[in-house]
């Protein structure tokens, strides 16, 4: 009895050993990761966003960029940082809500302004699109670390984030 009590526990032991080590790997965050969404053909080269490097190097040097820490990057469902938010902890990814694969076509957009649509139903109509919202939060922070830091090291143009199509 003693013996198959021992093992039932050191059986149990294990199994909460395997279990805790899965959802920790579950929230582990590359430090580079691919912003390759593979539900929609992709134009231009996929970019390699440093996340170890902006969430810890330019945190730091940055404080005041930084003032909402992951909440930077990672918002809720009306744009606004999510709170308390540290490294390792589970957020969705973009497509969950940004749910229409790539960007708007260009013909929608002619036909909203055609409409005279306001500037923030476009900008809405545009972040139900994966890319646009992408393109809008890493642009808009950049954008922003330009004009705080009168420096133009950010990039905010096509080519300098999508790195050419190796042939």
């Amino acid at each position: 009895m003693k013996k198959s009590l021992s093992i039932a526990m050191a059986i149990a032991a294990l199994a909460m050993i395997f279990a805790a080590s899965a959802i920790y790997a579950a929230t582990q965050v590359a430090d580079v990761v691919p912003m390759e969404q593979k539900s929609y053909p992709h134009e231009k080269g996929i970019v390699e966003f440093t996340h170890k490097k902006h969430a810890e190097d330019y945190a730091q040097k940055y404080p005041d960029l930084y003032k909402d820490g992951c909440g930077v990057c990672h918002h809720d469902k009306d744009g606004k940082p999510l709170a308390g938010l540290k490294m390792g902890d589970e957020v969705q990814n973009c497509i969950a809500c940004h749910a229409k694969p790539g960007e708007m076509p260009r013909d929608m957009k002619k036909e909203l302004r055609d409409k005279k649509a306001s500037r923030e139903d476009v900008k809405k109509a545009e972040l139900e699109y994966h890319a646009e919202a992408i393109h809008e939060n890493c642009r808009g922070c950049h954008q922003e670390f330009k004009k705080q830091t009168k420096s133009n090291a950010a990039p905010t143009s096509c080519t300098q984030c999508h790195p050419k199509e190796k042939k």
